[in-house]
């Protein structure tokens, strides 16, 4: 066996089958020539009672002497028990970062979470952490990756730190699956976005604009009873779009709204007076089961954004979304003095954190009762006048 120079490798004559010269300096290392005429340096070795044969690099990229050298290392390895070639293979079929998502959506959030939360999330992954990291592997993944997808997503911070939350969370269940090491989450210390809340509201001026184009559209026709209703159980109830959406007969009680499930479990929730004459006023049709009739027999609404948008432009609030309905009967609760947990209750708050937006809204109706307060106590401590002293007379 000849020794492996570069001189003698390009020398080397191609087959119309592969072969390998082994070098005589060091055991298990050679040259593959293919017919292709690409020339490709390797070790092969023996491990686990198999003989195995690697691919260190192509003779156009490197040295004889560098392969040489690479070889020595990948085999004194061998020698301790050590096998590169399925290491590599391994490597290779190592599962990526779309794998990952896949087994999250799949085994976590179908399972776990509600369907509409399934969707979000398969939105997330679709849009914005496949496309950018999904061919990468699980265990490649650094901070610095994550921070630049972060990054990349500046223009719109509530969807890049949701980005970063869903991946935080795919990583902390690689871990668990033994697909990453403990520890490792590469999320953690990406500094967040600051949000800024929408807390948008309608005045009473408004909310009169607003019931007048309700009536015109209703008027006119060009917008649906159902689709009116909706709009206006939102305002009355301060529920949730999709708690109205969906919303069945059979969940309507005299006073209540029984909703058995909702995004944060059952809910059971006060009916006004004015909410049941929303209801009252509605056609039922024979066998459809939901309140907010779509188009199709025995269905629902399935659009309430953009009949929404064509009305708030007629009322002159286009910067109001379907969600400031609920806001709007949040804040107006607050302001007339019902305290922050009974609202949180009615509005199905799972966290009283998301009720707190609210208390600065409760500070006029906190002066009130304070002065109520106040006043009771300082009757009750101010002396009584004493009535005048009759004068005896002396005879």
């Amino acid at each position: 066996m000849p020794k492996l120079t570069k001189r003698f490798v390009d020398q080397l004559t191609v087959g119309e089958k592969d072969r390998i010269v082994f070098d005589s300096d060091v055991p298990g290392f050679g040259i593959r020539v293919m017919p292709s005429g690409r020339k490709s340096y390797v070790i092969q070795y023996r491990a686990g009672g198999r003989t195995r044969r690697m691919v260190i690099g192509s003779h156009n990229v490197l040295t004889a002497e560098e392969a040489r050298s690479e070889a020595r290392t990948r085999l004194a390895a061998v020698a301790k028990g050590a096998d590169p070639a399925e290491a590599k293979a391994l490597e290779r079929r190592a599962p990526t970062i779309s794998d990952l998502c896949e087994r999250f959506l799949e085994e976590h959030v179908k399972v776990h979470c509600k369907p509409r939360t399934y969707e979000t999330y398969e939105i997330t992954v679709r849009l914005h952490i496949r496309p950018r990291l999904g061919s990468f592997k699980i265990a490649d993944v650094r901070r610095k990756d994550v921070a630049e997808l972060h990054h990349a997503l500046r223009d719109t911070p509530y969807q890049a730190n949701r980005v970063v939350a869903t991946l935080h969370k795919a990583f902390n269940l690689a871990e668990l699956w033994g697909l990453r090491d403990e520890g490792t989450n590469p999320c953690r210390l990406v500094p967040k976005f600051k949000e800024k809340p929408k807390e948008r509201f309608l005045s009473f001026a408004e909310l009169e604009r607003l019931g007048e184009t309700f009536g015109d559209a209703l008027e006119t026709g060009s917008e649906s009873p159902f689709t009116i209703a909706a709009y206006q159980l939102l305002l009355l109830t301060g529920c949730r779009l999709r708690e109205i959406q969906t919303l069945r007969w059979e969940y309507v009680t005299a006073f209540h709204l029984e909703l058995p499930d909702s995004k944060t479990g059952a809910r059971r929730i006060p009916l006004s007076g004015d909410a049941r004459a929303v209801l009252d006023s509605l056609p039922r049709a024979p066998g459809n089961p939901y309140v907010i009739e779509g188009k199709l027999p025995n269905s629902h609404v399935t659009d309430l954004q953009n009949p929404w948008q064509r009305l708030r432009k007629a009322a002159g609030l286009e910067d109001v979304r379907i969600h400031d309905l609920r806001h709007t009967y949040a804040s107006m609760a607050v302001m007339n003095g019902i305290d922050l947990l009974t609202v949180g209750k009615i509005l199905g708050h799972s966290n009283y954190q998301t009720t707190q937006r609210y208390a600065h809204l409760a500070d006029e109706a906190v002066q009130r009762a304070a002065g109520a307060v106040a006043s009771k106590m300082a009757n009750a401590l101010r002396r009584p006048a004493k009535p005048p002293v009759a004068l005896k007379l002396v005879r």
